[in-house]
């Protein structure tokens, strides 16, 4: 494995953790909103912009 598919392996691995913060953020967002699908696509929205700082470090 080279140098580059190690860091594409932790970027991937970083995108998916802020995925599932996000995931997490909209569920509880949804939840205090009384609207799941509305919290959840902010979620998303949130999760896809912190793993895209997190892989960028």
């Amino acid at each position: 494995m080279g140098s580059d598919e190690a860091n594409d392996s932790v970027d991937g691995k970083m995108m998916g953790v802020g995925i599932a913060i996000g995931a997490g953020i909209g569920v509880a967002l949804g939840v205090a909103m009384d609207n799941i699908a509305s919290g959840i696509a902010i979620g998303m929205g949130i999760g896809i912009a912190i793993g895209a700082a997190l892989a960028s470090r």
